[in-house]
């Protein structure tokens, strides 16, 4: 089991980075708040969870362990793949999850591309005694954003988790306006905007 990464940042997408541990370089499968903190050059930490198949091993890194021990959680939930807990973790902060799941609100967990409304009565059922342990806590963006770079950064993001590039697209305009108004505000609290439009 790989718990952490430590180390340089060789190079980042959207919902990817690789991380140069002992000149082995390691690609994990990050949220899109997590992929935009990090910068190539810069050393960095990820609390990782490696998701093992017949014909493949994914490493999948969060910006916090309550970030991953959500992912981790969420899979436990029947039709529930790393895929689709990578959208989840992304749409939801931890505590945001375990509210939603606590207060049985269908509406805000279908907002997630590929959850239907019997998916999250599922999730609800098998999840809801789980989620407690959840902290609220939140991935916030370390750097600030620059003029443009976030807008292709927050579309990218939404696309990596399902949204079409039309309705993405629409999001990154709603947003907009708060990129202006504060212009220190991170890709990550850009994106989380973003998704809480889509999730209307």
């Amino acid at each position: 089991m790989i718990d952490r990464l430590t180390g340089q940042v060789v190079a980042a997408g959207a919902t990817w980075a690789v991380v140069s541990v002992g000149g082995l370089g390691l690609r994990a499968w990050c949220t899109p708040a997590t992929a935009s903190r990090l910068r190539p050059g810069v050393e960095a930490t990820l609390h990782t969870t490696l998701v093992p198949r017949e014909d493949s091993l994914t490493l999948y890194g969060f910006g916090s362990s309550d970030e991953r021990d959500a992912f981790e959680l969420v899979q436990t939930a029947s039709g529930v793949g790393p895929k689709l807990a990578l959208a989840i973790v992304s749409v939801f902060s931890p505590g945001d999850l375990a509210t939603a799941i606590a207060q049985e609100d269908v509406k805000r967990l279908t907002s997630v591309p590929g959850i239907g409304a019997k998916g999250a009565q599922k999730m609800i059922i098998e999840l809801k005694d789980k989620v407690a342990g959840l902290a609220a806590s939140e991935v916030v963006a370390a750097v600030p954003t620059r003029t443009e770079p976030w807008r292709e950064q927050v579309v990218a993001g939404l696309q990596g988790l399902g949204w079409s590039a039309k309705d993405a697209e629409a999001a990154a305009e709603k947003v907009a306006p708060l990129a202006k108004d504060q212009p220190d505000l991170g890709v990550a609290q850009l994106m989380r905007a973003a998704l809480q439009t889509l999730a209307r």
